[in-house]
């Protein structure tokens, strides 16, 4: 009896740091997961979205019902959602779709075909369903064009400690700015990691937390004062407190696709 104990006695030790060893590294690969960021080399990120448009970049043309917004597209980091984006518009998707909200002055949602938001009856849920696609390269500025989170999928760990796969869909968000008060430009300064970046917040406006949280498909070149009308509607609160509705019916009258061409372009373009 005391050889039995002898043996299984080491044996239950080495079962028990096993189990220990396999929840520590279970937990420490969610926390990491968790993250749900890709590393972010300060070095050599690329402001693309404040160069100005080039003859034959793809854009689209948002014709609603306070003026149009002209923003140029960005394929090469965003493939999947510009490739969604491009195909619901070619097929008349968002013709007589909703402002749907309007987040006080700093961004508003669009393109959704119920007043509230929500989608059709029968509506291609596959739409909803492109997986979220990040870069170095686009951030949250001024006139940045994004696709609003459709779903997360998340495991039960995720659930517990955070993250999951992110996906965004058919409805948008136009980005206007939040203030950059003096605690703000001074937090970006210390944080972002580079001075280009912050000096390009401070200088053009936008909403930082958003920094690598949403798909960004564009950046709006004209129309910035139209984005501004439409942030900062008379709304009311849905039942759901997802969103704050426009009290009046603002629509998006059409979406065009194209290519940029400076001899088509309103003489007022300008990079704001």
């Amino acid at each position: 009896m005391n050889q039995k104990s002898s043996i299984l006695k080491p044996l239950l030790i080495m079962i028990v740091i096993f189990s220990v060893s396999m929840l520590v590294y279970i937990f420490v690969s969610a926390y990491m997961k968790s993250r749900n960021s890709p590393y972010i080399d300060v070095s050599s990120i690329e402001l693309v979205q404040l160069e100005a448009p080039e003859e034959g970049d793809p854009i689209a043309i948002v014709d609603t019902s306070l003026g149009e917004i002209r923003f140029v597209l960005y394929p090469e980091y965003a493939p999947n959602a510009v490739k969604n984006f491009t195909e619901l518009a070619e097929s008349g998707y968002y013709t007589d779709t909703y402002i749907f909200h309007s987040e006080s002055g700093a961004y508003c949602g669009a393109g959704a075909p119920n007043k509230d938001g929500t989608l059709p009856d029968g509506y291609d849920k596959d739409r909803e369903l492109v997986k979220r696609e990040l870069s170095s390269n686009l951030w949250p500025l001024k006139g940045a064009v994004c696709c609003l989170t459709s779903t997360v999928d998340k495991s039960f760990l995720e659930t517990l400690f955070g993250g999951g796969d992110y996906y965004c869909g058919s409805r948008l968000a136009f980005l206007n700015t939040i203030e950059m008060t003096d605690e703000e430009k001074e937090t970006l300064k210390s944080s972002s990691g580079s001075e280009e970046l912050a000096d390009a917040f401070i200088e053009k406006g936008g909403i930082p937390n958003f920094s690598q949280q949403l798909t960004i498909i564009g950046q709006t070149y004209e129309g910035f004062d139209v984005i501004e009308k439409l942030s900062s509607l008379e709304t009311y609160g849905a039942e759901d407190g997802m969103y704050k509705i426009p009290k009046e019916d603002i629509m998006i009258k059409s979406v065009t696709i194209g290519e940029y061409s400076s001899s088509e372009e309103p003489e007022t373009t300008a990079n704001n």
